[in-house]
C-alpha cells in the first residue's frame, strides 16, 4: 500500500555520503560548510564540492540544506552573513539555523531566502512553531524530546521536520554544554566532544558500578512512520553526519522501502549492520520508558547472528548468515562487551572466528561489518531518465535534442572516407555522462558522417553542460544588503538568584511543579520554566502563572507564552543570546533576558544592554535530561532529589531531579566545579539549584576563556 508522501531527509557529512544519499533515493540531504556547522569534526564541504552536490540533487529532483547553525558571536557576524549569502546565490534550497533573531535579520535583508529552524533552537511547542513562523522561517526541526501530540500540533502551524534515525543526544537539543564547560569545545560552536557517552557511576542503589550512564540508543522510528504521518509530518529525518555512507545508504533505503509500502526486513537488515547503538528507542515522542539508555554497550551493537561454541578447539558461531571474508563481528558477554572478531572460515551451520581476545562458550556473537550488506547498501538505484536524439548525418552539423534542448556543433560533418560514424559508437559515446546521475536512452541517425574520438566527447562535453544548464538553471543572484544591530552598554546593579533564595530577583525552581506556591521574598519573583515546556506542562501551570511577578523560560517558546497570559519574561540562559541581533531582539520581549552562558567577560560586557543578565557565580548547568537515567524503575526509586554523578576521574556531578508533568521525573545535571563570581557590566545571574552537593570548588568557566 502507497503511503502518504513525506520527505526522506539525510546526512552528508561529506561528498561520498551526500552521493550515496541522493543515489539511494532520499528527497533531501543536509550539509554544513567549513564554519557555522554544528558538526565540525564532520567533512563537511567547501564551495567547489557543494555546487557539484547541487548540481546532483537538482537533476535528480532532490533538495539541499545548508546548516549554519552554530552560535554566532559578534565578531563573526559579517562572516556569517556574507556565507549565508554565498551559499544561497549557489543554489542551496535553504538555510539551517540555530538563531531566530540572526534568522530574521537575514528575511529582512532577503526576503527570498528559505530558512529552517534547527533542532539547536529547542523549538518544542506551538509558541516556538508560531514564533518561528512570524520571523520568517519555513520549517521547524523540531526537538527530538517533543511528544507526539505537540508534534501533530505544530505541524498545523508550520512545515515540521522530525528526527526518525540516529543518534540520540543526551541533553535537550541546544542545552548541552557539558563538553563546553568540561574541555572548553562547545557543542553549541560544533565541537562536542561527547563526553555523555563515556562512562560513570551514580551513588543510587543498583547503579554504583560504571556504566554508560548517559549514553542513549540509537532512535529509529521505522514502526511510527504511519503515525508521524498521520501527524502531517513533512519531513522524516535521518542523523549522522559523522557516519560512513554505507549507514547513509541503508538508512535511506529503509525509509524509501517503508514509504513505499514494500517489504522492508532486508533493508532493515542491512541498517542493523550498518550502525546500531543499544538495539534501538523509539525515543521520547512515544513516551518509552525502558531501553532509552545503552548502558552496557557503546557504540556500534550490530546485529545478532549466533551464540559462540567450540569445534576442533576453534572458536564457532552456529548462524544461518552466511559470512565472508572482511566481516566483522562484537562479542557480548552476559550483555557486556567483551572484545571483536573476525572471519576465520565457513563450517557447516555456521562459521569460524578468530579473536585476540579469550572467548567463552555461551558469548554472543554480533555481526558489525558485513561486506556484502555494505555493497549492497551503496547500489545506486536513482537517476534521473532522459531520452537523446542524435543525428549525425555528412554535411549537416551535428545534433542533440534532449528536454526541449536543440544543441548544435559549429562545424559541418565530412564525409567519411572509410570508417563512418556508426549508431553504436554513438551510443555508446552518450553513455557516458560525465558523473551527472541520468539514465540515457538514444535514438540516432547517422550516415556516412566522420568526427574524430577527441572532437566528439568534447561535443558530448558540452552538450551536457548545457542540458545541464536547463535542467538546474543557475540562481540570479541576490546582492549584498547592509544591516546593523546596536546596543548601547548599560552597567547592571540587580541581581537575579535561580534556586528557593534569592537576592533581588528570586527565580523560583520547584522540585514538584504541581506542589508549587509562591515563596516569600520581598523582591520579584519569576517562575522557572525548563527547556522542554509541552501542552500537558502549560494545562498543569496556566493558572499558577499569575502567582508570579513572571516567568523565567529557558525556550524562545517563552516570548508568545508570556504574551498569552500577558506576564513579564525574564529570558534565561538557554536563549543562548551570543550577538547583538540577539540582544536586541529579545529586549523588545523581554522585561530581563540573560546572555548566553558560554561567552567570554568582554563579550558579555559588550551585550549588556538594559535588563541583561550574565552567569556570574554558582552552579554550571550543563545538561538538562527529560528522562530518567534509571531507566523510570519507578517502584524501586528511592526518590532523591539530589544523586552524584562520577566519572573515572573522580570528578563529582550534582544531579538534581524534579517533576513536572507527565510519569517520568526530569533531571538536571550540573558541573563539577561552581563558578567564580565574575564582575561585568551585565546585571548578575546565580544558580543555587545544586546547591545540596556543591564540592567547593570553582572555575572560572567562560568568564576569561575564549571559546572554540
Amino acid at each position: 500500500m502507497q503511503r502518504m508522501k513525506a520527505e526522506i531527509l539525510a546526512p552528508a557529512g561529506g561528498e561520498r555520503a551526500a552521493y550515496a544519499a541522493l543515489l539511494s533515493g532520499a528527497d533531501a540531504i543536509y550539509l554544513g560548510l567549513g564554519r557555522f556547522s554544528a558538526r565540525a569534526s564532520a567533512e563537511n564541504f567547501g564551495m567547489e564540492p557543494l555546487a557539484k552536490i547541487l548540481r546532483t540533487a537538482h537533476i535528480l529532483g532532490a533538495k539541499v540544506y545548508v546548516a549554519l547553525n552554530t552560535l554566532v558571536k559578534d565578531d563573526e557576524l559579517d562572516d556569517f552573513f556574507a556565507t549565508a549569502l554565498e551559499v544561497w546565490n549557489a543554489g542551496a534550497d535553504a538555510l539551517l539555523l540555530q538563531d531566530l533573531f540572526l534568522g530574521r535579520e537575514l528575511k529582512r535583508r532577503y526576503p527570498q531566502m528559505v530558512l529552517h529552524l534547527s533542532t539547536q533552537a529547542g523549538c518544542c511547542n506551538v509558541y516556538g512553531a508560531e514564533l518561528a513562523k512570524a520571523f520568517g522561517f519555513s520549517r521547524v526541526v523540531l526537538a527530538r524530546e517533543t511528544p507526539i501530540s505537540d508534534i501533530a500540533a505544530v505541524a498545523k502551524i508550520i512545515e515540521t521536520e522530525v528526527f526518525v534515525q540516529g543518534a540520540l543526544c543526551s541533553s535537550f537539543s541546544g542545552q548541552c554544554y557539558l563538553s563546553s564547560f568540561i574541555g572548553n569545545n562547545s557543542g553549541n560552536r560544533g565541537r562536542c566532544k561527547q563526553p555523555c557517552r563515556k562512562r560513570y557511576k551514580i551513588d543510587r542503589q543498583g547503579f554504583e558500578n560504571v556504566a554508560y550512564a548517559l549514553s542513549p540508543s540509537d532512535l529509529c522510528l521505522g514502526k511510527r512512520v504511519d503515525e508521524l504521518l498521520a501527524a502531517e509530518v513533512a519531513s522524516l529525518k535521518i542523523e549522522g553526519r559523522m557516519r560512513r555512507p554505507e549507514y547513509v545508504a541503508a538508512a535511506v533505503k529503509y525509509y524509501r522501502a517503508l514509504l513505499g509500502g514494500e517489504p522492508a526486513g532486508e533493508a532493515f537488515c542491512r541498517l542493523v549492520r550498518a550502525y546500531n547503538r543499544g538495539d534501538y528507542t523509539e525515543g521520547l515522542a512515544f513516551g518509552q520508558r525502558e531501553g532509552f539508555l545503552s548502558r552496557r554497550v557503546q557504540g556500534h551493537i550490530g546485529e545478532a547472528v549466533g551464540s559462540l561454541s567450540f569445534r576442533q578447539g576453534k572458536p564457532f558461531c552456529s548462524s544461518a548468515y552466511v559470512a565472508e571474508r572482511g566481516d566483522a563481528f562484537k562479542i557480548l558477554r552476559g550483555g557486556n562487551e567483551v572484545g571483536g572478531a573476525v572471519y576465520s572460515q565457513s563450517g557447516e551451520g555456521g562459521f569460524y572466528l578468530a579473536s585476540a581476545q579469550k572467548l567463552r562458550a555461551g558469548d554472543e556473537v554480533r555481526l558489525t561489518t558485513s561486506v556484502r550488506s555494505n555493497e549492497e547498501a551503496l547500489l545506486p538505484v536513482c537517476a534521473r531518465p532522459i531520452s537523446v536524439e542524435l543525428r549525425f548525418m555528412a554535411g549537416e552539423r551535428p545534433r542533440a535534442r534532449c528536454e526541449g534542448l536543440v544543441f548544435e556543433g559549429e562545424t559541418l560533418l565530412q564525409p567519411a572516407q572509410s570508417a563512418p560514424l556508426t549508431e553504436g559508437e554513438l551510443r555508446a559515446c552518450f553513455q557516458r555522462t560525465d558523473g551527472l546521475p541520468l539514465k540515457v536512452h538514444t535514438v540516432v541517425e547517422t550516415e556516412g558522417a566522420f568526427m574524430p574520438k577527441s572532437a566528439l566527447n568534447a561535443f558530448r562535453r558540452d552538450f551536457f553542460a548545457a542540458l545541464l544548464a536547463r535542467l538546474d538553471p543557475p540562481r540570479e543572484p541576490l546582492k549584498p544588503v547592509a544591516g546593523e544591530a546596536h546596543v548601547t552598554p548599560e552597567r547592571g546593579t540587580v541581581s537575579a538568584v535561580i534556586g528557593e533564595k534569592g537576592a533581588d530577583i528570586l527565580i523560583y525552581k520547584p522540585a514538584d511543579y504541581a506542589k508549587i506556591a509562591r515563596p516569600a521574598h520581598a523582591g520579584e519573583v519569576f517562575l522557572y520554566l525548563p527547556p522542554l515546556f509541552t501542552a500537558e506542562d502549560e494545562a498543569l501551570l496556566a493558572e499558577k502563572f499569575s502567582l508570579f511577578d513572571g516567568i523565567y523560560a529557558e525556550g524562545y517558546y517563552g516570548i508568545l507564552l508570556a504574551k498569552k497570559y500577558r506576564i513579564p519574561l525574564f529570558a534565561g540562559t538557554g536563549l543562548n543570546l551570543s550577538n547583538a541581533y540577539g540582544v536586541a531582539g529579545i529586549a523588545e520581549y523581554a522585561k530581563y533576558f540573560a546572555l548566553s552562558k558560554e561567552l567570554t567577560v568582554r563579550e558579555q560586557d559588550a551585550l549588556a544592554a538594559r535588563g541583561a543578565f550574565a552567569l556570574a557565580g554558582g552552579d554550571i548547568k550543563v545538561m538538562d535530561l527529560c528522562y530518567c537515567p534509571f531507566g523510570a524503575t519507578c517502584g524501586e526509586c528511592d526518590k532523591k532529589a539530589h544523586y552524584r554523578l562520577t566519572d573515572d576521574e573522580g570528578r563529582v556531578f550534582p544531579l538534581r531531579r524534579y517533576r513536572i508533568s507527565g510519569m517520568v521525573c526530569r533531571f538536571e545535571l550540573y558541573n563539577c566545579a561552581t563558578l567564580a563570581e565574575t564582575q561585568g557590566i551585565a546585571s548578575r545571574l546565580y544558580d543555587h539549584s545544586a546547591l545540596p552537593l556543591r564540592t567547593g570548588k570553582t572555575t572560572k568557566g567562560h568568564a576569561e576563556r575564549r571559546l572554540l
